[in-house]
């Protein structure tokens, strides 16, 4: 008996005729209709009675939602893997992640030949589809840096550029028979595909005994690679959609090959939609009914949860691995998973965590924190990976990244409430809004996550409108330091509502807020390069101009380009409506504080300047970065800033207007207490101790307070210039009601104190 856990899934395997070319569309509709969950097609590209497989999988991915689409299996002889491989990430991007690779070595050889490919002997097949994989997965893996070289002797790449990145992790399933398939399997493969008719009595046994020892010898566990199934044959419907055995036999005899032979993926040969119809809507459903319940008698453990020795060689100390709760093991990420170069950094930090549980949901979240609690290592939070402090991620702790919770719901028909789950990001929800008439603060990058951002501050580029991005939340979905699940806002724990505005990573894991969206329509969107010959006269020309503006106006100034033709500035404005004739005299006097080098402005949506983004994280250099904030950019002030850009300690200077409806609330209403500041400043640099040094030589002086989010500095000083008093030992006094084991002490930790 060998069951490897894998969820089951359900699939069609469709002719990809060319005398009704529209058909197989219409049946790879009616499989996703039924339920089933992938659509397959044959690939013959020598054969004219057929449309180009590869052509009809982007056609049918268009014309569906969500079944995944695959070639069962792609010729690999007629496709070279490099042009297969982007052609595979760029489907698999425009379909949102439905995209798998199904690979066989090439067969009919004899028309092959005519397609202008080179006979190969079966072991040269077999080495030519190793070296295939090879440069494909090396495409794929943007994570990498450096181009792709492979000298193989089938499959040559001279210095190609990796990428793009597909949108998930594609799936390679190979159709293999011979023993040197099946270990090729083993070794590379994410999926054994055969089907049923061709294979005989003892082959899946004796086959999946190959794979079995194979990838143990490679230091893969056997259940990486799903075992999946085409079939046909006498239990299958005859063409005409009747059963040539009843429905019940057809469940219990998949469900042995579920159980006993490890069969997680079964593909119906046939061109009907009846049968399609019957295998996705009675017999799926009742297959996996029977196996779950097999599973639940036998405690079988999830595929996902398995790993291979050269894995679990790399699982870090003082985590209890086997204890990850049931709910949260399938999807955890350990240091030896395939998927932990996509999970261990963030933005702009390197991570090496022991392990990133991804959560679904509230209560998992809670599961996730209890489990996290009893593990003597570090403990981070992430929502989606973008926070240039870094605090996300960890060496050899725990990530509960709670990226799946991205939901975003109206509350209202006007959508002047919205509920967004801490994993939606910027860009998502402005994606919602923006065709309601309606827009949220939220930095100026769409890939920053909710969670982050609506419980530091939220500095962005409606901010002089709008105010803070925590000035909209109406209230908290919180997980707090026990396990407990609360409500936070300014009728229900109040006391936590007041801290969650600006200094929440210190109190609970945010699982959703609700916010108060302002009115906005299309805005202008201006960008500028200017030279800054006079750096101190131009900070102080933009500084003075947005003190004066209208709220309307919101601008950041990033300064940089300290050569020998000087620095430059680069200004992203926006204006929070589409009146030209009052923005462009204010847009003019922005232009007036240095020569301007170029101008492009449009009238666009705000979903257009702050853009939905995905993330595919992988560290940028470890930049070491400071951050304060700053009332008026005065002549000292200035000169400060531009001596900082001459000294080299930086390279990137970031200057954010704040201020407008931000100074409209009291100090003492929320966490963050800086509300008379009129400029946020940051600088990034490879060196701490060099730009700590310049840093608290020029810039200290002149600071006023400190925004964390972009501060890399943890020295207990920073904590009173984030939180002046009273703020602090309010906070003090509320950490230790809600936090008083100092769990949550990554993020510029608070001590607890008693009142």
């Amino acid at each position: 008996m060998t069951d490897y856990g894998h969820d089951l899934t359900f699939g069609a395997f469709i002719t990809p005729t060319a005398s009704n070319p529209q058909e197989p569309v219409r049946l790879a509709q009616a499989a996703e209709a039924a339920g089933l969950d992938l659509v397959t097609f044959q690939d013959h590209p020598y054969n004219a009675q057929f449309v180009d497989t590869w052509t009809l999988m982007s056609w049918v991915a268009a014309a569906t939602e969500r079944v995944t689409v695959a070639g069962n299996v792609l010729n690999l002889p007629l496709r070279p893997p490099a042009v297969l491989a982007r052609a595979a990430a760029s489907l698999d991007l425009l379909s949102s992640g439905r995209v798998a690779m199904g690979l066989g070595a090439g067969g009919m050889w004899d028309a092959i030949v005519t397609m202008g490919a080179q006979r190969l002997t079966p072991g040269e097949s077999i080495d030519s589809l190793s070296e295939a994989i090879d440069v494909m997965r090396e495409l794929w893996n943007t994570r990498q840096r450096g181009m792709v070289r492979l000298d193989g002797e089938h499959h040559q790449v001279v210095g190609a550029r990796r990428g793009p990145a597909p949108a998930h992790d594609i799936p390679i399933w190979i159709g293999a028979y011979k023993p040197r398939m099946l270990r090729l399997t083993a070794r590379k493969g994410d999926g054994w595909l055969p089907s049923l008719p061709y294979l005989k009595d003892g082959d899946l046994e004796r086959g999946n005994r190959i794979i079995d020892e194979a990838a143990e010898e490679a230091g893969r566990h056997p259940a990486q690679i799903r075992r999946m199934l085409n079939i046909g044959g006498a239990i299958l419907p005859s063409p005409q959609g009747q059963l040539q055995g009843p429905v019940d036999q057809w469940i219990d005899e998949l469900t042995e090959f579920a159980i006993e032979h490890g069969v997680a993926t079964f593909i119906a040969m046939g061109d009907d939609p009846t049968l399609l119809a019957t295998f996705g809507e009675e017999i799926a459903p009742a297959v996996r009914e029977n196996v779950a319940a097999e599973r639940r008698r036998a405690g079988t453990v999830p595929a996902e949860a398995r790993r291979g020795t050269a894995a679990l060689s790399l699982r870090r100390e003082h985590i209890d691995y086997d204890a990850i709760p049931a709910s949260l093991l399938a999807r955890a990420v350990e240091p030896g998973d395939k998927e932990y170069d996509t999970v261990r950094h963030n933005y702009l930090r390197s991570g090496a965590p022991g392990l990133v549980l991804r959560p679904r949901n509230a209560e998992e979240v809670r599961e996730a924190l209890l489990f996290a609690r009893r593990q003597p290592v570090p403990l981070a939070v992430r929502s989606a990976g973008h926070g240039i402090s870094g605090r996300s991620t960890n060496d050899g702790g725990i990530v509960i990244d709670v990226g799946a919770l991205d939901g975003i719901e109206l509350l209202d028909e006007d959508a002047s409430l919205v509920r967004a789950g801490a994993g939606a990001t910027w860009g998502q929800i402005a994606g919602v809004l923006t065709p309601r008439g309606r827009a949220i603060t939220s930095g100026d990058y769409g890939g920053v996550g909710v969670g982050g951002l609506a419980t530091t501050g939220g500095i962005g580029l409606l901010g002089r409108r709008q105010g803070l991005t925590i000035d909209r939340v109406r209230a908290y979905e919180v997980v707090t330091a026990d396990g407990e699940l609360v409500r936070a806002s300014a009728e229900e724990n109040t006391g936590l509502y007041w801290a969650m505005r600006g200094a929440g990573g210190n109190f609970g894991i945010v699982t959703a807020v609700e916010l108060e969206p302002g009115e906005v329509g299309n805005v202008i969107h201006s960008v500028m390069t200017l030279s800054a010959q006079d750096p101190v006269a131009l900070l102080q020309h933009w500084g003075a101009v947005l003190e004066g503006a209208p709220r309307e106006l919101t601008s950041n100034l990033f300064l940089g380009g300290n050569t020998a033709q000087g620095m430059t500035a680069q200004l992203m404005t926006v204006w929070a409506n589409e009146d030209s004739e009052t923005a462009m005299p204010w847009l003019e006097q922005l232009a007036g504080a240095g020569q301007l080098l170029s101008h492009q402005g449009y009238v666009m949506p705000y979903s257009s300047v702050v853009q939905a983004a995905d993330a595919h994280h992988t560290g940028g250099g470890d930049p070491y970065s400071r951050s304060g904030l700053l009332t008026h950019l005065d002549t000292d002030t200035a000169r400060a800033i531009s001596r900082l850009a001459e000294s080299g300690a930086s390279n990137v200077i970031a200057i954010r207007a704040t201020g407008g409806a931000a100074a409209d609330v009291d100090p003492q209403a929320t966490a963050y207490a800086h509300r008379h500041q009129n400029f946020s400043l940051a600088a990034m640099g490879g060196s701490a101790d060099r730009l700590n040094s310049v840093w608290d030589t020029l810039i200290l002086p002149a600071q006023d307070g400190s925004y964390l989010s972009f501060s890399s500095d943890t020295r207990p000083e920073r904590l009173s210039e984030a939180f002046p008093e009273p703020t602090l030992g309010r906070l003090r006094r509320l950490k230790h009601e809600w936090d008083p084991d100092n769990v949550f002490n990554a993020n510029f930790p608070i001590a607890p104190e008693l009142s």
